[in-house]
């Protein structure tokens, strides 16, 4: 009874190539269709996932401002050496800071002059003597702390230059979402086209290995976005401090460097991966030319009569003979 050959073995899990542009028109049809769906339902939550990717940036803002602000405090000198001291303590300060979330401006004022504003004149001979506008006193400066909550610090907020571009930052929003949900689906149908032109024992790899690529891709988009966006924010507002520079954010550019970081961090994260391939074809490498280098030494070997892998020996290969 004669063999039966590999052609016959895998026969029946052939396609023709118009089969398989026909597969290929069905995938795609189905991922577009799931993309529309699950775009549809991002418009529904796209508000809320816009405010998540606000959150790592507003509290790198809000650390940025608080850090800047305690700094100032502590290193704030009265003017004149008998001069009035801050109304708080840096206890004080740094208690409503960092346990009750609240911010503060340091600014000075003349008290006689803000009492003059409030409507409430100062009490002696000096109260009705109009101010003199030729003289400024820098000495009777006293410091005021201006206190609000952090939350509703306008220098936290993430800002858009034009009136559409809130817009655009909501359908990106949607598109996003979209896409994250629809990704197992478009995956799938794309696996359906791709399996069509395997073999079974190829298809066995590919189920091996594809798991662990896509858990390493999501670890790596994970840790970027929950880890590693605070340490790159602080040390990139560093630089602000550093020059001298107030950062002003926009969303735009932001939902963007969202976008490719996290990227960068998962296919990074293929590196084991990739430096398994890079084994297995090393050894592949071995043992095809293994035999090969053994054949051509003994050729050599046996044309020059003298043993080249023997160490006392001196192996110039340029002085071999024809």
């Amino acid at each position: 009874m004669p063999r039966p050959t590999d052609d016959d073995l895998f026969q029946s899990s052939t396609m023709t190539f118009g089969e398989h542009l026909e597969e290929l028109r069905t995938c795609l049809i189905r991922a577009s269709a799931g993309l529309a769906v699950a775009v549809l339902l991002g418009f529904f939550v796209a508000r809320p996932v816009v405010h998540l990717i606000e959150a790592p940036l507003r509290k790198a803002l809000g650390d940025y401002y608080t850090k800047r602000a305690l700094e100032t405090a502590a290193a704030w000198q009265p003017r004149a050496a008998d001069g009035p001291a801050l109304p708080y303590s840096q206890e004080e300060i740094r208690d409503a800071v960092e346990k009750h979330g609240m911010s503060f401006e340091l600014r000075e004022v003349h008290p006689d002059r803000l009492d003059r504003v409030l409507g409430r004149g100062l009490p002696g001979p000096d109260a009705g003597r109009p101010a003199d506008a030729k003289a400024f006193d820098s000495d009777a400066l006293v410091p005021l702390l201006l206190w609000q909550p952090l939350s509703r610090d306008s220098r936290v907020s993430i800002t858009t230059l034009s009136a559409q571009e809130a817009f655009g930052i909501y359908v990106k929003a949607a598109l996003l979402v979209g896409i994250v949900l629809a990704s197992p689906w478009i995956f799938y149908q794309l696996w359906t086209f791709v399996a069509a032109g395997l073999y079974p024992h190829e298809k066995k790899w590919v189920w091996t290995f594809l798991p662990i690529s896509i858990g390493l891709f999501l670890a790596g988009v994970g840790i970027a976005f929950f880890f590693v966006f605070d340490f790159v924010l602080d040390y990139l507002l560093q630089f602000n401090a550093w020059l001298g520079l107030d950062p002003d954010p926009r969303i735009s550019e932001w939902l963007g460097f969202v976008l490719v970081l996290p990227l960068g961090f998962g296919l990074g994260f293929q590196l084991p991966l990739v430096m398994l391939a890079q084994f297995f074809t090393k050894v592949a490498v071995e043992i095809i030319f293994t035999p090969l280098t053994y054949k051509l030494v003994a050729w050599l070997k046996k044309a020059e009569g003298v043993d080249h892998y023997d160490h006392t020996t001196d192996f110039n290969p340029f002085r071999l003979g024809a």
